[in-house]
């Protein structure tokens, strides 16, 4: 896709006057890096405040009486019951308990709730909304007139308080209406690095001056989307599309913990969503493949899409996501393994450029998260 047929967001030009390097993902123009370095932008985030422009990303407002029961027939999660002022993970499930996205969901309150679902799969998301609830509330996309920042790292409260002394009071997975340089913004504490920090939703107007009043404090450093995926990495976080897909299931991908318990097959509003029974067989029978955490045993970084062997040299699985952790200090992978082979400290192998890897299956996150619940 050449640059003239890429989407652009509303801090492009600002990208550019910062030296970012541009790539296209999901169809847009994005920074990958600035002139700091994947590896000093990384750890600058964990050190101080980071921050994102993360304005790809879909936005949808939903209204309505009936808008929360509405959404729960489509995800495998409480939103009746989600209280005004907080936010939840969700996923979009298919007939097969496949996962067509993840998505966050928050309660603004007066029949209000607040989508933020991936930039490849916005379109196809709001079709999928329109096609089952069109009827049942009022779904406003708002892809062209919000942006979205996130401010990343411990710094993160320090920083934003300056603007807006009330965001030291929130905790994690809180969505509120602040005010940000005069303008009402919607700003959650949450994030995408295993960090502290915030999410920023503001109108696309007002996103570059926003942005430049951020960076221009002195604990804040523009990151791209290279440390992103590191960051997330080392926070064991999934990508859709990488680490899960409308082929994989919430069990399979060790989700299961986002399957609010009401909506499970022994809760009180058990199932109701695409694929719920196929998700509960599996839940009770096991799964046959699981994503596991995987830790290199050599320094050789372990790429997406590399295979996975036992000692027997018989394929078991592959991996899903793969780089180095500036913060843990060497190579790091997600991966499907087996099930036969996804207990903690069993070792497996890599094929490497026709090398076999060793890895060790480890727990995650593989550095702590950091995230403040007060």
């Amino acid at each position: 896709m050449s640059t003239e047929t890429l989407s652009k967001t509303p801090l492009h030009a600002l990208h550019i006057e910062l030296g970012a390097r541009m790539v296209p993902f999901a169809g847009y123009d994005m920074p990958v890096q600035y002139p700091l370095g994947v590896m000093k932008e990384h750890l600058h985030c964990r050190e101080q405040a980071g921050l994102f422009d993360v304005s790809h990303m879909g936005q949808i407002r939903l209204t309505g009486a009936h808008a929360a029961k509405a959404l729960e027939t489509l995800v495998p999660v409480d939103i009746i019951d989600l209280p005004v002022g907080m936010q939840r993970y969700a996923m979009f499930t298919n007939e097969q308990g496949g996962i067509l996205d993840d998505l966050m969901v928050a309660n603004l309150g007066n029949d209000e709730l607040f989508l933020v679902v991936n930039a490849a799969c916005k379109d196809q998301d709001l079709a999928h909304l329109r096609q089952h609830l069109g009827d049942q509330c009022q779904i406003e996309p708002l892809f062209e007139e919000r942006a979205l920042l996130a401010l990343q790292g411990p710094a993160a409260v320090t920083v934003l308080a300056r603007l807006a002394p009330q965001v030291a009071q929130m905790t994690f997975m809180q969505f509120t209406r602040v005010t940000l340089l005069g303008i009402e913004c919607f700003v959650s504490r949450s994030g995408y690095t295993g960090e502290d920090g915030f999410e920023i939703s503001v109108p696309a107007a007002n996103a570059e001056a926003l942005a430049r009043a951020l960076l221009a404090e002195p604990e804040v450093a523009a990151i791209g989307l290279g440390a992103r995926d590191s960051l997330r990495l080392e926070a064991g976080l999934c990508l859709y599309g990488h680490d899960m897909n409308s082929d994989t299931t919430p069990i399979e991908a060790s989700l299961l913990w986002a399957i609010s318990k009401p909506r499970r097959a022994d809760g009180v509003r058990a199932g109701g969503f695409p694929g719920a029974e196929a998700i509960f067989a599996q839940q009770q029978n096991g799964v046959s493949r699981k994503r596991v955490g995987l830790l290199p045993q050599e320094r050789t970084p372990v790429r997406e899409g590399a295979e996975i062997v036992n000692a027997a040299g018989e394929i078991i699985g592959s991996v899903c996501s793969g780089g180095f952790g500036p913060s843990l200090g060497g190579p790091l992978a997600m991966g499907y393994l087996d099930s036969a082979y996804v207990a903690l400290d069993t070792q497996v192998w890599a094929i490497v450029r026709g090398k076999q890897v060793p890895l060790l299956v480890s727990k995650m996150p593989f550095v702590p998260q950091r995230y403040y619940r007060g």
